[in-house]
């Protein structure tokens, strides 16, 4: 049976700009690969090279039958000083723009996903100007946003809340293991995000026309039994305070991968399971329906934009057998009344995984030596689910197929 999607439905995949650019010399996340070479941590380098193939990248999506594609500006390539600003880096990402609405997909613009430039990271959220700081760069992005129908202030302030409170627990003296057991997204510095993006959003309305929200990473967490209350206390704290500031938003985005339980002592971690995801998540497509139903229950009529959703995988054909039953999920609850204005797949291309290269998310593979695109059969299924607008069942024939022309 054929699932039709709304009409003008937006399908696309996702990137951030540390992750495939390469040669982010200037950000913390660069400094982080160099402070922690000898934790484990790996090396981004010349990552993916998209800072001069996009146009390569871009084509890839068009030509497969997507209409989206949601990318992110470098805020540290763009103010490598305070107060100083780039306009040669500001036209290159106008050049990315005008190339994706060149090749008829709509770009989905984050201006902030996970990394500072460095003279911020020496100050974080928790400095009285952060928010003041954002703010202006803020300004100078919107300069190139023109023609641009969505824009993402910052990418999942939950994480970085997380990311950000460990780092400041073990500044503190706290041991890193104790740091890191059941953490959860530091208040204190998720309030200041909100004060970020709350500042940020009418400053986009006001220097463009495009649709201005931010994005959640969805833990789709539910309650052991007798947990109810624990969960609604970490639900709170993981996601729901973060939900409740895009009331007032044109959008917000799910980004959703697996789901979690909630026992009396809180998330429960995920144990060892062979059909664990290479991230060590549990093999969950249902999640990406429990967090938009959730996100529904919360925001209320604001529209939903699927911004990430994907599996950690070497498989391509478990890629496809995810990524359906994901869409399965969305469709019944876009049945169920969810206003869902598109869905952008995690990721467009195997990328840097935030200090690890193994996990492997991409509908197209990438040669780190010569940069050589490689499309999986992932991009061509899901391509021509975008054009039909439309998912239909997926066969054993089929799944089996991709695999072998993945192998």
């Amino acid at each position: 049976m054929t699932a039709s999607f709304p009409p003008g439905f937006r399908w696309g995949a996702s990137t951030a700009a540390h992750q495939i650019e390469g040669n982010n010399v200037n950000n913390d996340w660069w400094k982080l690969e160099h402070d922690a070479a000898d934790y484990g941590v790996q090396f981004s380098g010349d990552a993916v090279d998209s800072y001069h193939r996009f146009e390569e990248d871009m084509q890839l999506l068009a030509d497969s039958g997507f209409n989206a594609y949601r990318f992110s500006i470098e805020w540290a390539r763009i103010e490598p000083s305070p107060g100083k600003f780039s306009r040669a880096e500001l036209a290159h990402y106008r050049r990315m723009i005008e190339t994706s609405l060149s090749k008829g997909l709509s770009p989905v613009v984050t201006l902030h996903h996970f990394t500072h430039p460095l003279w911020f990271d020496e100050r974080r959220w928790l400095a009285g100007d952060a928010v003041d700081w954002f703010a202006r760069y803020v300004e100078q992005a919107c300069s190139i946003l023109d023609g641009v129908e969505w824009i993402c202030t910052i990418n999942e302030p939950n994480i970085l809340a997380m990311n950000h409170g460990l780092r400041r627990r073990i500044a503190a003296g706290e041991p890193y293991e104790t740091a890191v057991h059941r953490a959860l997204p530091d208040r204190e510095i998720g309030e200041a995000l909100i004060k970020a993006h709350t500042s940020a959003v009418p400053i986009v309305r006001g220097a463009t026309s495009a649709k201005v929200g931010w994005t959640v990473a969805n833990q789709a967490l539910v309650a052991a039994p007798g947990a109810e209350r624990k969960h609604a206390e970490v639900q709170h704290i993981w996601e729901d305070m973060y939900l409740e500031a895009a009331r007032g938003d044109d959008f917000v985005g799910v980004q959703s991968y697996t789901s979690q339980p909630v026992d009396l002592d809180g998330v429960v971690p995920h144990p060892q399971h062979p059909d664990n995801t290479l991230t060590g998540w549990a093999y969950r497509p249902d999640a990406l329906g429990i967090a938009v139903r959730h996100t529904r229950a919360v925001v209320g009529d604001v529209p939903i934009l699927v911004t990430e959703n994907g599996i950690a995988t070497s498989d391509d054909s478990r890629r496809i057998a995810y990524t359906q039953g994901a869409l399965t999920a969305l469709h019944d609850a876009i049945s169920d009344g969810a206003d869902v204005r598109g869905y952008l797949h995690w990721s467009l291309l195997d990328n840097f995984e935030w200090g690890r290269w193994e996990p492997t998310f991409g509908l197209v593979a990438v040669d780190r030596q010569t940069f050589e695109r490689r499309p999986k059969p992932s991009l061509s299924w899901l391509g021509d689910i975008a054009r039909a607008n439309a998912l239909t069942p997926i066969s054993t024939h089929q799944v089996r197929g991709n695999a072998q022309a993945s192998s």
